[in-house]
């Protein structure tokens, strides 16, 4: 009879499951590294420092002691693997990464296969692929970052709220108690964003909400606050290389 392999070779395990609409927190230890990754489905992570849109072919990095809630759009196939830290596969801080088809493959497999050990000569050589092509992903554009300023802040609940408001940010600056020159000031130094261009972000991320959910894309256009398809069209391609239809589709 075999003995047990000891706890201290333990370097990957896997979660698959497919979740329906809702909330949801996936099971967490300390000590572990994640890759949020969902095969079909759109999810978005809720974190103290902004919010997260996680299409297919996107994931994201979670570090060790990231906390988050997970908000799944239509039903969700996760297939999450959870990395011992000392591996140090991609870095400490949280970020929306591309996942090429390579990296796909890589995740279903290792998520089939996990637990991985290291003294497992098979597992040993799957870690080593996987730890050396996650560092290679590129980030993706798809966090909302949001303001730590509380007038900032009270502007982007404002915006959140309704995405497609067409009211001015003139008139919501003043409602929030400052001048827009300072709510532009302090989104700036705090997102990294212009007010404009957070209010694009957010309506991109709320269209991919609601085009994960099957919504038509005329539909989704007008929802988010774009008077013609084309136009939100081309805000989708700028923002994400592709068109809403193909992008789903690929």
């Amino acid at each position: 009879m075999c003995s047990p392999i000891p706890d201290t070779q333990l370097a990957v395990r896997g979660y698959a499951v497919t979740h329906p609409s809702g909330a949801v927190v996936l099971p967490t230890a300390p000590g572990w590294d994640q890759l949020l990754y969902a095969s079909a489905g759109v999810m978005t992570v809720e974190t103290d420092g902004g919010n997260w849109v996680i299409p297919p072919h996107r994931g994201l990095w979670a570090p060790d002691g990231t906390r988050y809630r997970i908000l799944m759009h239509g039903r969700v196939s996760v297939r999450t693997l959870y990395l011992r830290r000392s591996l140090g596969a991609v870095g400490g801080e949280l970020r929306a990464v591309n996942v090429s088809p390579l990296i796909r493959e890589l995740v279903l497999h290792a998520v089939r296969t996990a637990p991985l050990y290291l003294d497992v000569a098979e597992h040993q050589r799957l870690v080593g692929v996987l730890v050396d092509q996650l560092g290679t992903l590129a980030q993706a554009p798809l966090q909302l970052p949001m303001p730590r300023d509380p007038r900032a802040r009270a502007l982007a609940a404002e915006l959140m709220r309704e995405p497609r408001a067409t009211v001015r940010i003139d008139v919501l600056a003043r409602d929030a108690g400052a001048s827009r020159r300072t709510l532009e000031r302090a989104f700036l130094v705090e997102t990294g964003m212009t007010i404009g261009r957070w209010r694009q972000r957010l309506r991109l991320l709320d269209a991919l909400r609601r085009l994960a959910e099957g919504q038509p894309v005329t539909a989704v256009a007008h929802a988010v606050g774009y008077s013609t398809p084309s136009a939100f069209g081309a805000m989708f391609r700028q923002e994400l290389g592709d068109t809403p239809g193909r992008y789903f589709r690929t």
